[in-house]
C-alpha cells in the first residue's frame, strides 16, 4: 500500500498551516505577559483578578502545547513515508494522524470571539402549559449531566419551580475551556413531542423550552456601568429551600436603565453574593445584546439569512409516535433520545461547529 502524495501534501499543509491558524505565536506572547504579571510580588493581592489570569493561561498553554504535540507528529510522519516506499505496515499510524487531523479541525472551529469564555445558560418554559415546564427541567437535567460529562463546573444562579411540576425558567452559569463555543450550538427554541403524562387520556403533547447562552465576560469594552445607570432592588427569595428562604431579602434585582436590560440571583443566602451574580448575569446580557447588534449588521451586509426566532425551533425531540432527535439547522439526527436527554450532545455540537465554519 503507497499513500498518494496528494495525501502527504494535505498532511504537510495542515501541519505548516496550524500555527498560523491558532496564532500560536500570538497566544505564547499572551502567557509570556501573564507570566510577568505572576511574577509580581503584589499578584495575589487582587484574588479574583489573579484566578481569572491564572485560568487564562493554564488554558491557553494547554492549546499551544496540543498544536505543537499534533504539528510535530504529522510533520514527522510525512517525512517519514518520503524515506520509503511501501508504507502498508503503517495504517495504524496514518489512522492516528487522522484522528489527530481531526482534533486538530474540531480545535479550528473555535474561533469566535467569546468561544473560550465560561457561561451563563437560561431555560425558559414555552407554550404547552405543565408540560412545558416538565420538558423545561429536562433540558436542565440534560445540560447539568453534558456539563457534569465535560467535567465543567456548574452553579444555579436561579430557578422558579411550576405550580404542578418542573420549572418556569432557571439560569445556570458553567465554567471550563471553551464553554460558551459548545454550548452557543443549544442557543434557540427546543420542542418536544410525546404522549403526555400530565392529561388523563394521555394524548400526544407538543411542547416548546427556549435556550438561552450568554457568554461570561469581565470586561466590556465600550461600556461603562455607572451607579447612576443602575437600579438595585431587592427581595425575598421564593421557591424551594431552607429556612433560610422567605426570612430576608437576600434576593437582588439589577436594572439597568439606558437599555432595561434586568437581570437577578436569588440563589445565595448572602445578598452581597447574590448582588455580584446578578452583575456578571448583567454583563453577560449587555455583552450579547452588543453582539448581535454586530452579528446583525455583518447579517444586513451578508444578504438575506434565516433569523431563529421564538415558534422556529432549531431541534426536535420526538418520543412518540417514533424516537428522534433532529436538529433543523444541520440536519444531524439520532435516534438515541435517551442517550441526548442523558447529555450525550457532542455529535450535534460537532455538527453545529462544522456548519458554522463554512458560513
Amino acid at each position: 500500500m503507497k499513500y498518494p502524495v496528494k495525501l502527504q501534501k494535505n498532511l504537510k499543509i495542515n501541519s505548516c498551516i496550524c500555527r498560523t491558524l491558532f496564532e500560536v505565536l500570538k497566544k505564547q506572547k499572551r502567557i509570556l505577559e501573564i507570566e510577568k504579571q505572576i511574577n509580581k510580588v503584589d499578584f495575589w493581592e487582587d484574588r479574583e483578578n489573579a484566578i481569572k489570569l491564572s485560568k487564562e493561561k493554564e488554558e491557553l498553554s494547554e492549546i499551544v502545547d496540543n498544536i505543537k504535540k499534533i504539528s510535530d507528529n504529522i510533520e514527522d510522519f510525512c517525512e517519514f513515508i518520503d524515506l520509503i516506499e511501501d508504507v502498508s505496515e503503517l495504517k495504524d499510524d496514518a489512522l492516528n494522524i487522522q484522528r489527530q487531523l481531526e482534533k486538530l479541525e474540531k480545535i479550528t472551529l473555535f474561533s469566535g470571539k467569546y468561544d473560550s469564555n465560561d457561561a451563563i445558560l437560561t431555560i425558559r418554559a414555552g407554550a404547552g402549559g405543565t408540560d412545558a415546564q416538565d420538558w423545561a427541567s429536562m433540558l436542565l437535567r440534560m445540560y447539568l449531566t453534558w456539563a457534569q460529562n465535560e467535567s465543567y463546573k456548574t452553579s444555579i444562579i436561579e430557578r422558579t419551580y411550576g405550580a404542578e411540576a418542573g420549572i418556569k425558567n432557571a439560569t445556570i452559569e458553567i465554567k471550563g475551556v471553551q464553554v460558551y463555543g459548545k454550548l452557543k450550538s443549544e442557543i434557540g427554541v427546543h420542542r418536544l413531542v410525546r404522549l403526555s403524562p400530565f392529561n388523563s387520556d394521555n394524548l400526544r403533547q407538543t411542547s416548546f423550552a427556549e435556550v438561552e447562552i450568554l457568554p461570561i465576560v469581565e470586561q466590556i469594552a465600550d461600556l461603562n456601568l455607572e451607579e447612576k445607570d443602575l437600579k438595585i432592588d431587592t427581595f425575598r427569595a421564593s421557591g424551594a429551600g431552607g429556612q433560610h428562604v422567605n426570612t430576608t431579602d437576600s434576593a437582588v434585582r439589577i436594572t439597568h436603565l439606558p437599555t432595561n436590560i434586568v437581570a437577578s440571583c436569588q440563589n445565595e443566602r448572602s445578598q452581597l453574593r447574590n448582588k455580584e451574580t446578578a452583575m456578571k448575569l448583567l454583563k453577560a446580557k449587555i455583552s450579547a445584546m452588543n453582539l448581535k447588534k454586530e452579528e446583525e449588521r455583518i447579517n444586513n451586509l451578508r444578504g438575506d439569512r434565516k433569523k431563529v426566532e421564538w415558534g422556529s425551533q432549531v431541534r426536535s425531540y420526538t418520543m412518540h409516535p417514533y424516537k428522534l432527535v433532529k436538529d433543523h439547522r444541520t440536519k444531524h439526527e439520532t435516534t438515541h433520545i435517551e442517550k441526548v436527554l442523558n447529555g450525550e450532545l457532542d455529535d450535534f455540537i460537532d455538527a453545529f461547529l462544522q456548519m458554522q465554519s463554512k458560513i
